[in-house]
């Protein structure tokens, strides 16, 4: 720590106290060269999460807009929100897990729709088409046709 008197880079500290908020440490320090105290401030520089948009654009990670989202294609399903909370965990690990701390809509998208596809298939069809941006019929028709054959796959 410099000192702001005599610009000396050498101090000992002579009290540290946590701050009423807890989010600081106030630190006394003395100037090893001209022996004037001075008070200094440490602060957590909390970095968020965030979220990449489809255009390239960054984002500070919602929960609540994720849970929009999931509450839209879940709207008059038998899903609780228990189970709606646990996919918005899975999504919000995935960011705090992810090494520069952001995300992709792209990959939120897709660990939606994989929990999603477990849980119901009306949501998952719902969010996909929405997610997935169909140009037109035939792609959703063929989501449909995909989401058919797995579950006859299942049944055998």
């Amino acid at each position: 720590m410099k000192c702001p008197f005599c610009g000396f880079l050498e101090d000992k500290v002579v009290d540290s106290r946590e701050s009423k908020e807890g989010d600081s440490i106030r630190r006394r320090r003395e100037c090893l060269e001209c022996g004037r105290r001075f008070t200094s401030y440490e602060r957590i520089d909390e970095i968020p999460y965030m979220v990449v948009k489809k255009d390239g654009r960054r984002e500070i990670f919602d929960r609540k807009k994720v849970m929009s989202g999931l509450l839209r294609a879940c709207e008059k399903r038998p899903i609780s929100a228990t189970q709606l909370e646990g996919i918005v965990d899975l999504v919000e690990k995935a960011v705090q897990d992810a090494p520069d701390r952001e995300i992709s809509t792209n990959d939120v998208g897709k660990i939606i729709m994989k929990q999603l596809k477990k849980l119901d298939k009306v949501a998952y069809v719902r969010f996909a088409s929405v997610y997935l941006e169909f140009e037109d019929v035939s792609e959703f028709m063929n989501e449909l046709k995909d989401l058919v054959r797995s579950r006859d796959k299942i049944k055998k």
